[in-house]
């Protein structure tokens, strides 16, 4: 069976970490490394399980609040991998929105979801960003969205430059919020004042 029910090809995850072991000079068949291939398939499974998901499918339910000003969470959890080298990145998103003319409004755990979707795929921050913000436009038809990632990369902390505790901020802005100096402003105020 080539493809399990997740998508994924877990014989051949399995078989090029077992290969991976062997170029990096280790005996995959020692007892601590035995199961490795499998459990890291098994992990790769679900590091990458945004690729088969549709982004503004989970956007689908809305509510029909007649709300018009903003709607901001911060702080959402991300863990990611960047495509680089395949080493996690991870900090937090903050997203905000103001609803379009009809004051539809999505649940608040709908925009984690949305941030997890694209973080669950090989990755570079910036792209995320605007995936993120590009989606709420398309799902939600708000009158603007401001996306703004802030994250720790271990290909930055733990190889090359070896620089811990490096964080790297994007952002990402639509409608409204790139049209008005003084809506991304305030948004950015309540985003970044802690």
């Amino acid at each position: 069976m080539p493809h399990a029910e997740d998508g994924v090809d877990h014989a051949r995850a399995e078989a090029a970490v077992r290969e991976l072991l062997i170029a990096v000079g280790e005996d995959p068949d020692r007892p601590g490394l035995r199961e490795t291939p499998a459990r890291v398939a098994r992990a790769y499974a679900e590091t990458f399980a945004g690729l088969r998901q549709d982004p503004v499918q989970v956007l689908s339910t809305v509510f029909d609040e007649d709300h018009d000003e903003l709607v901001l969470v911060r702080d959402i959890a991300l863990y990611s991998t960047c495509e680089h080298h395949l080493v996690p990145f991870h900090g937090v998103a903050h997203i905000g929105y103001i609803p379009g003319a009809d004051g539809r409004v999505t649940g608040l755990s709908k925009l984690a979801r949305l941030v997890e979707v694209f973080a669950r795929r090989p990755q570079v921050q910036e792209r995320m960003t605007k995936q993120i913000a590009d989606a709420m436009m398309t799902g939600l038809q708000p009158r603007g969205v401001i996306v703004v990632v802030e994250a720790e990369h271990l290909c930055m902390a733990m190889r090359g430059v070896r620089k811990p505790g490096t964080r790297t901020l994007t952002s990402a802005v639509r409608g409204i919020f790139k049209e008005s100096q003084a809506t991304r402003s305030e948004a950015m105020s309540l985003v970044l004042g802690r």
